[in-house]
């Protein structure tokens, strides 16, 4: 068994310790402040609890994870993964830092904003004294000197190019941590089942390979435009309760 293998492992664990818990990356706003035309996304905590036991669950965490892989992972963290780590294999810090602060200006939401910086710098900061590396510590010198964030993608490159992970695997790993956050999200949120949740993950991963050559071929800077979910984030802090900091 390979060093990577277990590393990927151990990466993409969810009891790694960089509080990916604490987000939902708007499910919780979606779910409760979405148009009032479906059953399920209904302002009304009541409506949901209502479609329990029924399709509408399994649909929504379907179309929410098919938008996740389409756009978030697709076009603006997939790419940011794939640019990172050809960045930190060359250790051209120059073009990471502006990859970096790219991600940031993409994203229209605060908390979304703040909160892939801190899991990011978490993430740098555990796996650094786990194991030791000169480029970690050249990335985390430039974040505490201010010019890098880093943004969870960024750090997670990082990560796996220092962990010897391939190009190709390392963008599939952070899309299989994406993927697994929000169906652990909707298992809190949503009157869903074990087997159903992972039933929508499954089917999501089947498609991750393919995401990932799209990436791979495309070689393209992040992009994004994803106004719905954009909204979803912004609408979080004004939730009148909520169980996820955004």
């Amino acid at each position: 068994m390979s060093d990577s293998l277990l590393a990927i492992l151990h990466l993409c664990d969810s009891l790694f310790p960089v509080g990916t818990f604490a987000y939902s990356d708007g499910l919780e706003a979606a779910v409760r402040l979405a148009p009032t035309g479906s059953p399920l996304w209904r302002a009304s905590p009541a409506a949901v609890e209502a479609a329990a036991g029924t399709t509408d669950v399994v649909d929504f965490l379907r179309e929410w994870m098919d938008v996740t892989l389409a756009e978030p992972i697709g076009r603006l963290d997939g790419p940011a993964v794939w640019s990172a780590w050809r960045a930190c294999t060359e250790e051209d810090w120059v073009a990471l830092t502006a990859l970096d602060e790219d991600l940031t200006a993409l994203r229209p939401s605060l908390a979304a904003r703040r909160s892939i910086r801190a899991v990011g710098l978490r993430l740098l900061n555990t796996w650094t004294i786990l194991h030791p590396d000169a480029r970690l510590e050249r990335v985390l010198a430039h974040a505490r000197a201010g010019p890098l964030a880093p943004t969870l993608p960024v750090a997670f490159a990082v990560v796996c190019a220092c962990a010897g992970l391939g190009r190709h695997e390392s963008v599939a790993a952070f899309a299989y941590t994406r993927l697994a956050a929000a169906t652990s999200a909707a298992m809190r949120l949503l009157p869903i089942g074990q087997t159903d949740a992972h039933g929508v993950l499954a089917r999501a991963l089947d498609r991750v390979p393919g995401i990932v050559d799209a990436i791979a071929r495309r070689d393209a800077r992040p992009e994004s435009f994803a106004p719905a979910l954009d909204i979803a984030c912004m609408s979080q802090q004004y939730l009148h309760s909520r169980l996820f900091r955004s």
